[in-house]
């Protein structure tokens, strides 16, 4: 019995013990292994040993069966079975630790499952009372889950209401974070998802609006880093975290960031990546930085509306890919490493790369190719941005097939191949640009190549090596070419 209702009740006397005295006996009678009161102090009170060897599964599920604050000390608690909050059930709850408690999960499944029923949009008129009342805002905070057999997730969240996640943990384990069904404003903060075989934070068959995800350490998941796939999503914000190697070299091809709409239904729109740490694994056939993949040709707007601004983007296959996109603003990032491209944009519209460096430091490994391509792309701003040494064995900025893009100001040094290669292009217009390369030749460099096409400008540029350009594919004027170093 609780020490402080034992005096309360030896103080009164047993003759005069009140109707709430004798009920508050009675219920800590039924619960031995918890106290009286409106929650149990920790865990431990509902029978968990914490000692890494007993199941703590039942001891754990009836905790979360009374809801309200599921308090982890230190120790280490396996659990053989998912241990489910259904929220509109037991109300609201929230899962805590101080960071000195691990669950082990030893079975199929997540370690923690909440379970909400929110139905309505993030419009605050279409939530019901009851979400508002009993499942709002659940809360992770603090703990680390460790998997232990080959299905165990670290945390799963279906249909719930403002979740928040902070200083979670997750290794070892299928999935770290796995969202699904439909949620609303989702925070994912201060957390590690490290070294799981599948990917770090999933979002999948989801319908979600708002979804922040900052200042998290996401790495060495075999599946992915952060993964939205036949979803619904809308305002995912990534920003100020270090993802990287989120590969397998013997697994299915993967990205740090991914964001696949190809199945039907799903699109992924609003959003931004910026001011994070991208890398890792150039080894690693297919691996990309951020991969944006759209539905197809006929429906390029499925995936789109996206800033990537103020990143660290490097040693990839492909630093960014898009493929079907419409609509994403690249600017302000630096780029190296990129082992087949730095850039590969192939079907999409309404793209801007503006003011990016896309750089080669002698302090890194060398051969890594680096270079630009855009193909069959409509409606694009390429400008400000610097190349330098890239290895491609094209050209550094490949434009193939492309119609309506304007490059301006930008510079291309000292580049293999030749600097800016145009392939078939309709409406072109290339001005103010400096291409050079000064490197030792035994001829001179090809600073411009333009294959074919019809209506392009060439404009004003500073172009330093030969021009190639074909008859009859547009206006070539005001360029000042120069063979000399």
């Amino acid at each position: 019995m609780n020490r402080c209702l034992h005096k309360i009740l030896l103080g009164m006397g047993i003759f005069g013990m009140s109707c709430l005295a004798r009920w508050a006996v009675a219920q800590a009678a039924e619960q031995p292994n918890a106290p009286a009161g409106a929650a149990a102090a920790s865990v431990r009170d509902w029978g968990a040993k914490g000692d890494g060897q007993a199941d703590d599964t039942a001891a754990l599920q009836q905790a979360a069966d009374r809801g309200g604050e599921i308090r982890f000390v230190r120790g280490t608690y396996r659990i053989t079975q998912p241990i489910v909050i259904d929220l509109d059930r037991v109300g609201t709850t929230s899962v805590v630790g101080d960071g000195t408690a691990t669950i082990v999960m030893a079975g199929p499944g997540p370690a923690l499952k909440f379970i909400g029923t929110h139905g309505g949009t993030a419009d605050p008129k279409s939530v019901k009372d009851n979400v508002w009342q009993r499942q709002r805002n659940p809360m992770i905070d603090g703990l680390e889950i460790v998997g232990e057999h080959p299905e165990a997730i670290g945390l799963w969240l279906e249909g719930t209401m403002q979740p928040i996640v902070t200083r979670l943990a997750v290794r070892k384990s299928l999935h770290g974070v796995y969202l699904t069904g439909r949620s609303r404003n989702v925070i994912v903060s201060h957390c590690h998802l490290y070294d799981n075989r599948g990917v770090g934070l999933y979002l999948d068959k989801l319908d979600l609006h708002q979804v922040n995800v900052t200042n998290c350490h996401i790495s060495y998941n075999g599946g992915g880093g952060i993964v939205v796939r036949a979803s619904s999503v809308r305002n995912l914000q990534i920003g100020t975290c270090d993802i990287e190697a989120n590969m397998a070299a013997d697994g299915a091809a993967a990205a740090n960031v991914l964001l696949d709409c190809t199945e039907e239904r799903s699109s992924v729109r609003e959003g931004a990546i910026v001011g994070c740490t991208l890398q890792h694994s150039g080894s690693v056939p297919d691996s990309a930085n951020i991969r944006f993949l759209g539905r197809s040709a006929a429906e390029p707007q499925k995936v789109g509306f996206f800033s990537i601004a103020s990143n660290q983007i490097s040693d990839t296959c492909v630093n960014i890919h898009l493929v079907h996109a419409r609509g994403v603003s690249i600017t302000g990032n630096t780029f190296f490493l990129g082992h087949q491209h730095n850039l590969l944009v192939e079907d999409c519209s309404q793209i801007v790369v503006g003011a990016n460096l896309f750089e080669r430091n002698p302090d890194y490994p060398p051969g890594s190719r680096d270079g630009l391509v855009l193909a069959d792309c409509q409606d694009c701003t390429l400008t400000g941005f610097q190349v330098y040494n890239t290895l491609a064995g094209e050209g550094a900025l490949i434009l193939r097939r492309c119609r309506r893009v304007n490059t301006t100001g930008c510079t291309i040094l000292d580049c293999d191949a030749c600097g800016l290669l145009l392939e078939d292009v309709h409406s072109v217009r290339v001005s103010g640009c400096l291409v050079r390369d000064d490197r030792p030749a035994e001829t001179p460099p090809v600073a411009l190549r333009l294959t074919a096409g019809r209506e392009n400008m060439i404009v004003d540029n500073l172009l330093s090596g030969q021009t190639e350009i074909a008859p009859g594919s547009g206006m070539v004027r005001g360029n000042y070419e120069s063979e000399e170093k």
